[in-house]
């Protein structure tokens, strides 16, 4: 059976129809089938079976009071603080509980509902996830899948004080939200790195998997170790996106735990918790965090500047032929931007990369991870097949954010399409109006989202963005229009009537 990438939000299901599923995932054990409390025993081998109770301490007392192995109650009880316990200690004062409202559509299920449903008609769905303070005006990292499409979110520490949270900004490519709320006395994570990971070292995971569902609001500890690091995953046909040079670890990760952090030993987040593999929905020891490094870096783009400085190359990669045991070696130049960082460093098309930055980059994916972590100014070093030294290239901003935008019926952004924006884009058409932004209404309205090209409004061709806004003027509100786009290669057309 196939493995499926699931993100890691808790769907709560309001009312007493919850509780069974906390019965269940307890092991099953219900009020009625509780066992008695008891003291506990701690049982040492003796012929005599003669139980020694243990001390307030925790420590095992032999019959003339002194504490067994030969060490003080004291001394046990130091021994009980691993490095674990220290790091959870350290961390967990950090981790909120991101509790968010949705509105998710009604599908209907019989002839019934599909006569008495209103048409569109959506219920309020309340999910759950994790997230941890990086900083005292309080902000907070989450997961995008955590918070995408939310009305209302609240956050909840670990002291249990509720607090309205504003979103800062969001990436989906990246899976990485910031939310900000206005609390005093927050504590705030200790921030590691990602770097320099050792296969096998402990790692923490924390967060609230199952929110309001218990008793209190402290978020709740597994462990593990680190299983591998650069791993990419392909999501299900569910999901969207992909996750590319992921923190793999065997330490529980739940629904409800998205957005929590991934700990070190030394009490350091190291990454953001954000999805298992799992054949049976639940944690089978294969979950995924965004490295720190990344998501830190996400974060400052979005409080600073609201959305993500991407860099640019303008190198298209392909996969090479693998050979008869499936293996691949290196990735092949499709094309080279005009114009772009990478014209003129003696790329051509049909060549190989090798190494990115002196890691081996064996699938277009390898090469999309080291592009994702850049940005504009960094440099990066490729090995060419057949060249002797790497090839340096400054990454230069991307064009699509540098570009000139136009604001169109308020709600619409677009640009010009250039040889460079279809170079960054993949786009196949040579002119026309990207949508780089574009609100709900306007999308109910026009059907259109980020990443189209608009090609014509009625009979009216459009080859830049002003055009666009021209022709858009021009129909609004005047009765039947009809709009072609491309969209992932095809073309689109949408017709509707805009009122008079």
């Amino acid at each position: 059976m196939a493995f499926v990438v699931a993100p890691l939000v808790t769907q709560i299901i309001p009312g007493r129809a919850a509780w069974p599923l906390v019965a269940l995932l307890l092991g099953g054990c219900g009020a009625g089938d509780a066992a008695p409390a008891e003291e506990a025993h701690l049982y040492e081998p003796s012929t005599t079976a003669v139980s020694q109770p243990l001390s307030a301490a925790g420590a095992a007392r032999t019959p003339d009071g002194t504490a067994a192995a030969g060490l003080s109650p004291q001394e046990l009880a130091q021994s009980r603080v691993t490095a674990i316990v220290r790091a959870s200690e350290r961390v967990a004062p950090s981790v909120v509980s991101v509790n968010v409202i949705r509105s998710a559509r009604i599908r209907p299920r019989s002839l019934w509902d599909e006569f008495f449903l209103p048409s569109g008609a959506a219920r309020r769905v309340p999910s759950l996830g994790s997230g941890f303070v990086i900083d005292e005006e309080g902000h907070i990292i989450t997961n995008d899948h955590v918070v995408s499409g939310a009305e209302r979110m609240m956050v909840t520490l670990p002291d249990g004080r509720d607090f309205e949270a504003e979103l800062v900004g969001t990436d989906n490519v990246t899976d990485v939200a910031v939310l900000k709320i206005e609390a005093d006395n927050l504590s705030v994570a200790p921030l590691g790195t990602s770097q320099g990971l050792l296969i096998g070292e402990w790692t923490v995971a924390i967060g609230n998997p199952f929110g309001n569902l218990m008793s209190n609001p402290e978020p709740s500890v597994t462990a593990g170790v680190i299983s591998a690091v650069g791993r990419h995953i392909i999501p299900s046909s569910q999901e969207d996106g992909f996750y590319l040079g992921m923190i793999q670890t065997d330490a529980s990760i739940n629904p409800g735990n998205s957005g929590g952090p991934l700990v070190n030993a030394l009490g350091e987040v190291i990454g953001v918790n954000s999805s298992i593999f799992s054949v049976s929905g639940g944690n089978e020891g294969l979950g995924f965090a965004i490295p720190i490094d990344r998501a830190l870096r996400v974060a400052g783009d979005l409080i600073r500047y609201g959305e993500v400085q991407r860099a640019w190359l303008g190198v298209q990669v392909e996969p090479v032929e693998a050979d008869a045991w499936g293996r691949t070696r290196g990735v092949r130049i499709s094309a080279v931007a005009q114009g772009s960082p990478a014209d003129g460093e003696g790329l051509d098309a049909g060549s190989n990369i090798l190494a990115a930055n002196g890691g081996r980059v064996a699938t277009p994916l390898d090469f999309e991870a080291k592009l994702l972590d850049l940005r504009a100014g960094d440099a990066i070093t490729l090995q060419i097949e057949g060249r002797p030294s790497p090839i340096r290239i400054v990454a230069a901003t991307l064009p699509s954010v540098t570009a000139e935008r136009v604001t169109v019926l308020e709600d619409l952004e677009l640009i010009t399409v250039t040889p460079e924006i279809r170079a960054e884009r993949s786009v196949r058409s040579e002119v026309g109006a990207l949508v780089v932004g574009i609100s709900p209404e306007l999308n109910r309205i026009l059907a259109l989202r980020t990443g189209d090209v608009l090609l014509m409004v009625n009979q009216a061709r459009i080859s830049t963005a002003e055009e666009a806004n021209q022709a858009f003027r021009a129909v609004a509100g005047r009765g039947r229009v009809r709009i072609y786009a491309e969209r992932s290669g095809q073309v689109l057309v949408h017709t509707f009537n805009w009122g008079r």
